[in-house]
C-alpha cells in the first residue's frame, strides 16, 4: 500500500491519537514506517502507540495541544534527528463553533491557528526536507464543510477551503521534486470525536465512513492529487460546487441540522 522507501523512514501524524489518525498510524506501522504521533490527549495518544508498536516499529509520542504558542518548536525538536518522509496533518477540528458576528474573535482565531496556521508551518519545515531528498508525501485532511458556507461554523468551513486551495498549489509546486501531495476530503465519518458529538450516523441515505476505511484510502490515492474525494462523496463534492449558491447553501445547513438533531 504504501512504499517506504519514498515515503519513509519516518512519518509525522498530527492527530495521532484516534479515529482517521490512529488509522492511518495502524497501517503505516504495519507497512514498516517509524512514527511520530502527536495528539493533545496524553491518554489516548499511548493506547494508540503501544497498538501499533506491536507491528515492530519504533514510536514517539508527543502530547501537545497544536494552538501552543511553542507548539513549532516542541515538534522541531522532536523530529530534529529523524528523516521525515510522510506528513499527515489530521488535526483540524472546529474548537470554536458559534455565530460569527455574536462570537469571540479569539475563540475564531484558534480555529485558525489549528486549521491553518499549523498547517502551513508543518508543511513549509517538512516539504521543505522533502523537496531536497526529492521524495516524499503529505496528506492534508479535508471536508466536504469546506465547499459550502455553514452557520454557527463559517471560520471553519472557511479554513478548510483554504485548505484545498492550498493543497492544489502545494502539490503543483512539489510534483516535480517527487514529492506527493493531496487533500483527502472526508464526508460524514464515523469517528470517537464525532460521536461524542452526538452526530446522529443513521439517518436513511447518509454516506458513513470507517475512520480506518478513510486512512486506507487515502493511504491509496496518495499519488492521486491534488484532491481526492473520499468514501463515496464525489457526487456531493460536485454538487456543493454548484449554483445557484443561496440554494445550495440553505439546503446542506438543513441537511446539518437534521444530522446534529437541531431544529
Amino acid at each position: 500500500m504504501i512504499d517506504s522507501n519514498k515515503y519513509g523512514p519516518w512519518a509525522v501524524i498530527a492527530g495521532g491519537s484516534e479515529g482517521v489518525g490512529a488509522g492511518f498510524a495502524d497501517l503505516l506501522a504495519k507497512a514498516g514506517l517509524n512514527l511520530v504521533l502527536i495528539a493533545r490527549k496524553p491518554g489516548p495518544l499511548e493506547e494508540t502507540a503501544d497498538k501499533v508498536r506491536a507491528h515492530g516499529v519504533e514510536v514517539r509520542t508527543l502530547s501537545l495541544d497544536l494552538l501552543a504558542d511553542d507548539a513549532m518548536d516542541q515538534i522541531r525538536t522532536a523530529t530534529a534527528d529523524i528523516e521525515v518522509g510522510l506528513l499527515i496533518f489530521n488535526a483540524g477540528a472546529n474548537t470554536y463553533g458559534h455565530e460569527f458576528v455574536s462570537g469571540d474573535l479569539d475563540g475564531f482565531g484558534g480555529v485558525i491557528t489549528l486549521n491553518i496556521t499549523r498547517q502551513l508551518e508543518l508543511a513549509h519545515h517538512f516539504g521543505a526536507a522533502m523537496k531536497e531528498r526529492g521524495r516524499g508525501g503529505i496528506i492534508l485532511l479535508g471536508s466536504l464543510a469546506g465547499f459550502m458556507g455553514s452557520e454557527h461554523q463559517s471560520i471553519y468551513a472557511a479554513s478548510k477551503a483554504f485548505s484545498r486551495i492550498f493543497a492544489e498549489g502545494l502539490w503543483l509546486e512539489l510534483q516535480e521534486f517527487g514529492v506527493d501531495v493531496v487533500e483527502l476530503i472526508l464526508g460524514v465519518t464515523r469517528t470517537p470525536a464525532m460521536v461524542r458529538a452526538g452526530l446522529n450516523f443513521d439517518i436513511p441515505g447518509m454516506i458513513v465512513q470507517e475512520a480506518e476505511d478513510a486512512a486506507r484510502e487515502g493511504l491509496e490515492h496518495l499519488t492521486d492529487g491534488p484532491v481526492w474525494i473520499a468514501g463515496g462523496n464525489y457526487d456531493a463534492a460536485v454538487k456543493r460546487s454548484g449554483f445557484p449558491r443561496a440554494k445550495m447553501v440553505k439546503a446542506a445547513s438543513d441537511a446539518v441540522k437534521k444530522m446534529m438533531g437541531r431544529k
